[in-house]
């Protein structure tokens, strides 16, 4: 017999049999888990059928889990590590989200909107919105974990791993404005020693990195400037469609969200 070429999908099911009771599906992926001699059959006290994982199983599963934290970047590793510490404070926590922001036009839009119009129906240059639209990416796009939606105070967190990248990304004004325009506070995160907090430009706050990213030490060393904002509805939307980073404990294992007692 060749050997079974095992995907994520085993990888998914060998996870969940490890957290779980272990009770068996009797699917093709089980079937897979079985002959690869990943897991083993056995009854409970009750004479229920339950699958465990065997010696082989716990290594491979093991084995893959180093491999995937090694093929995150420098860059996903600190976000990640920041993003652990907001939900550690209450915050719901996004990773690259896609979400429309109005920010001002730039020099391209203004001279197509001095043009004449194409057809009757178009409006008049000087009827049109002084305003465009722009896909923001942000990082780390995070809201406090509150039912009253005047305390939400939405954040956007960019983060950089290196100076280049950091000095490319204040190139862009547009970029920033679509963050204002989304949160009541955003952030840039970087180690310590990339840049000066003068070099930021306001009213970003500057978070910083000192030693190394799995176990350094965060430090705020300038706040936002706070502007009250309410989330538009392609937001709450867009937030509806993507799911938010879970907690996981010591042990690897995803905890229950944080719920908040008052807003």
């Amino acid at each position: 017999m060749p050997p079974l070429k095992l995907t994520r999908s085993h990888r998914t099911r060998l996870m969940n049999l490890w957290r779980s009771a272990g009770w068996p599906c009797k699917d093709g992926i089980e079937i897979d888990l079985l002959a690869a001699g990943l897991v083993q059959q056995r009854d409970d006290a009750q004479g229920r059928e339950q699958l465990r994982l065997t010696e082989a199983g716990i290594a491979w599963l093991a084995e893959a889990r180093q491999q995937g934290q090694r093929a995150l970047s420098r860059h996903d590793r600190l976000a990640l590590r920041f993003a652990e510490q907001l939900m550690t404070g209450g915050r719901i926590v996004w990773r690259e989200l896609s979400l429309r922001a109005m920010v001002a036009p730039d020099a391209t839009v203004l001279q197509a909107q001095e043009r004449a119009p194409l057809w009757p129906e178009e409006p008049a240059p000087e009827a049109r919105a002084p305003h465009a639209w722009r896909l923001a990416r942000p990082d780390l796009f995070s809201v406090r974990s509150t039912s009253v939606e005047a305390y939400l105070q939405p954040q956007v967190h960019e983060v950089k791993a290196s100076r280049a990248d950091l000095l490319s990304d204040l190139r862009h004004a547009a970029k920033r404005q679509a963050y204002e325009w989304l949160s009541c506070e955003s952030f840039y995160l970087f180690p310590a020693g990339i840049a000066e907090p003068e070099e930021i430009p306001e009213p970003y706050g500057v978070w910083v990195l000192h030693g190394d990213i799995e176990t350094g030490r965060f430090e705020q060393l300038r706040p936002a400037h706070h502007q009250p904002r309410t989330l538009p509805f392609a937001v709450w939307l867009a937030l509806a469609k993507a799911t938010p980073l879970p907690r996981f404990d010591e042990e690897g294992s995803p905890q229950a969200p944080l719920n908040e007692a008052g807003p």
